[in-house]
């Protein structure tokens, strides 16, 4: 930021200008006393010495106005009017607008550098629309889907041909769709909270390791269903300061991304350690992998690089993580091999260093020793 503000120039018109002006009133003020001087020699009369000057002097302030006009034209006029005409055009729903800046960027002004803000103002508001747009779009899809779903298995309900059996399969599906629409909603009105900070951290020292065996164990029937071998690598605990809820979040949709991505038979890897105040759980899968493409994107709302398992998601799980961790001061990584696995690394700060934390921190720690760990 330093270097930036050296090479703007703080001021429209350099000393440059200054020098102009000066030099081009010397040189006038030379050719005046020249001319002075010729009219005494070729002894003109009184009412043409005055005329001369006055003319000649209305001459160099015509050309000096000119200049200064061009100038302010140049430099004020043509970039506003510009500016202001991208303006109207933004106003009414043009994003594709572009103002050219006045200099060079090694010479830029604090015009340029508007000008520079306000093309990266209608980058980004363009962005935002193409997200909206791209949501909308999203959403009614997801929602049509299940409510297609619905709609079908009710009809097929409504004949009195069906089945007992296929009575119970055509509920069993409608209770699924209905679930997928009831946390798709669930996931865009959190996700929209969460993207408008609607929502205040309950923040609060716990162990994380309790909460990760909680969740682990949420998932003992799908471990067991596709006979996943778990592996599981925790501290006895290690305290976070974070928002107990929001971080279940965080844990049981890594959690159950492992296990939907890794086929039958395959091994999901669930490793905590604590390091130069942080603590990392990483999640690892020995499924399908992601390109990386999927990579770059796999944190977009609505992005599901495997379609193969959309009809188990709604592609906001992860956008929801990224966003919970973003609130907790936390960052994701991933690491991602087609057809290998998936690696998802979380950190979070465990260290904070105002007094009370350390008081909330020694006060856990007291309960714990007399209790025993129970």
């Amino acid at each position: 930021m330093s270097k930036q503000k050296k090479i703007i120039k703080n001021s429209l018109f350099p000393v440059s200008v200054f020098a102009i002006y000066l030099g081009v009133l010397f040189l006038m003020s030379g050719i005046h006393q020249g001319l002075v001087v010729l009219m005494n020699k070729m002894a003109w009369n009184g009412f043409i010495q005055t005329m001369v000057p006055m003319v000649y002097w209305g001459c160099v302030a015509v050309g000096l106005t000119l200049f200064a006009r061009r100038k302010m034209k140049n430099t004020y006029e043509e970039p506003l009017h510009r500016l202001a005409e991208a303006t109207e055009k933004v106003a009414n729903g043009d994003f594709s607008v572009y103002v050219p800046t006045v200099h060079a960027a090694d010479r830029l002004d604090y015009l340029d550098v508007m000008i520079l803000d306000f093309n990266k103002m209608v980058e980004e508001l363009g962005s935002v629309e193409t997200l909206k747009t791209d949501f909308v779009s999203n959403v009614s899809h997801e929602m049509k889907t299940p409510i297609a779903v619905i709609k079908n298995y009710a009809q097929l309900l409504k004949n009195g041909t069906v089945t007992e059996e296929e009575k119970l399969e055509y509920t069993r599906e409608i209770e699924e769709a209905a679930g997928r629409l009831s946390t798709l909603i669930s996931n865009i009105l959190r996700l929209n909270k969460l993207e408008n900070q609607r929502i205040d951290p309950e923040i609060e020292t716990y162990d994380l390791c309790g909460q990760l065996e909680e969740c682990i164990l949420q998932y003992e029937e799908l471990w067991d269903e596709k006979e996943l071998d778990l592996e599981v690598e925790l501290e006895e605990r290690t305290f976070v300061r974070a928002d107990k809820e929001l971080m279940g979040v965080v844990w049981n949709n890594l959690l159950s991304n492992a296990a939907k991505f890794t086929e039958p038979g395959g091994k999901v890897t669930i490793c905590q350690t604590a390091e130069d105040g942080y603590v990392k759980v990483s999640v690892s899968d020995t499924g399908c992998g992601m390109t990386k493409e999927s990579v770059r994107h796999i944190f977009d709302k609505f992005y599901q690089g495997d379609t193969s398992h959309s009809k188990e998601g709604n592609g906001l799980g992860l956008a929801l993580v990224r966003r919970i961790l973003i609130l907790m001061d936390g960052e994701i990584t991933v690491a991602s091999e087609e057809g290998k696995g998936s690696t998802f690394t979380v950190r979070l700060p465990v260290q904070d260093h105002n007094a009370e934390y350390i008081a909330e921190y020694a006060e856990v720690s007291r309960n714990w020793n007399e209790t025993g760990g129970n």
